[in-house]
């Protein structure tokens, strides 16, 4: 075949799309939560006590769900050529709030090797549900991460091995005043190992996921005390898709680890402190502490028009004796929905949420009612 024309042929069958959507969400919080998120419902933000956040009642309207992406594929000589690049407008960190650009997705695929920021293979997304709550069930295994990523089985049935960029959080509990632990600064020597498989069958799957990760901290200051100290932190998935006959599907997944807190959808710290009496160089240690997560939602479609979700999810923190006692230690995720497509492309939800925290010891327990609004307006073309 000519040199030209194998060029034109491949040329040919490469893609280049452009999506996203344009998103408004409106509802009312029966009670208070961070304003920083007003528009999620996340149980490690609601009050840890009476009125932390004000008064109870309030209207919100955003459009930070807003998105837009590119994605490429073409054929090479090494396999398939893939990339995505994807952002939106809801800000977190230091832009918690605002409606600012957030990127999502940087990422390149080219045969059974990836690399960039992608969806961890700690992570099943397809347990996320057809809701319109931006941040979604508390109990699901939940992270983007930047990684190189292994795929040596693809398809329906997969085979996933990465190596992720490390990170974590720590809480100092009742000592966090003390200026000997000023000069605790973390480390991350190696990166975490995560690895996922999932094996496709008529029914739907089930996913098998696990990571591992090395967790240190090393005390730099040169008073008496000596408080490094590391941690192994590890975690395990099971998930499932389940066809409940045509017009259902089940979305399940248990969670259970130690010192993953931050691959999680909502959870606070992943290193708590413990005593260690009668130890005068390293009175305290740090410890990885242990997180239970559990997600269930069921999509319906009623027809070619409607279709409603769903479910609950709850996560669980085993606390040490030392972090105080409004520490978040259990919270609950539930919510119920009907979707409306106008016409294809269009869709409007109401969505009736709840959510839960109940602090470590003092307790306090607080709740919050919510009612939402979406209209979603898709956008897509093919080159």
């Amino acid at each position: 075949m000519p040199l030209g024309l194998a060029a034109q042929q491949s040329h040919s069958k490469s893609t280049f799309e452009v999506y996203g959507f344009a998103m408004m969400d409106a509802g009312y919080n029966s009670k208070q939560s961070d304003p920083d998120w007003f528009d999620t419902v996340r149980p490690t933000k609601l009050p840890s006590f009476t009125n932390e956040f004000g008064a109870d009642g309030n209207a919100y309207f955003s459009v930070r769900q807003t998105r837009f992406g590119i994605r490429t594929s073409a054929p090479t000589t090494m396999g398939e050529l893939k990339t995505v690049f994807e952002f939106e407008l809801f800000g977190v960190g230091v832009d918690a709030g605002q409606t600012t650009i957030r990127l999502r997705h940087a990422y390149g695929e080219l045969g059974h090797w990836g690399a960039g920021q992608y969806w961890s293979p700690f992570m099943d997304i397809d347990v996320f549900p057809n809701s319109v709550e931006y941040w979604g069930p508390n109990g699901m295994a939940f992270f983007r991460n930047v990684q190189v990523r292994w795929m040596p089985i693809k398809g329906d049935t997969r085979l996933t091995v990465a190596l992720e960029r490390p990170g974590a959080s720590a809480d100092q509990g009742i000592y966090a005043d003390r200026v000997e632990l000023a000069d605790v600064k973390p480390r991350f020597p190696l990166p975490d190992l995560s690895a996922e498989y999932r094996r496709a069958a008529k029914w739907g799957y089930v996913e098998l996921a696990g990571i591992v990760r090395s967790i240190k901290w090393e005390d730099l200051g040169n008073d008496a005390f000596d408080l490094s100290g590391d941690a192994l932190g590890w975690g395990l998935s099971l998930s499932s898709n389940v066809k409940l006959g045509k017009p259902n599907i089940a979305r399940l997944q248990l969670v259970y680890g130690d010192g993953i807190e931050n691959y999680m959808n909502d959870a606070p710290v992943d290193i708590g402190i413990r005593d260690q009496p009668g130890n005068p160089v390293s009175p305290v240690k740090g410890v990885a502490l242990p997180v239970l997560g559990v997600t269930a939602f069921v999509d319906h479609t009623w027809n070619a028009k409607f279709a409603s979700t769903v479910g609950y999810s709850m996560l669980n923190i085993e606390n040490t004796a030392q972090q105080l006692p409004s520490e978040f230690h259990r919270g609950q995720y539930a919510l119920a929905n009907v979707a409306y497509t106008l016409v294809p492309g269009v869709t409007a939800w109401t969505e009736l949420q709840w959510a839960n925290r109940e602090n470590r010891s003092d307790g306090f327990k607080s709740d919050v009612f919510r009612v939402q609004f979406s209209f979603k307006y898709n956008f897509s073309r093919t080159f």
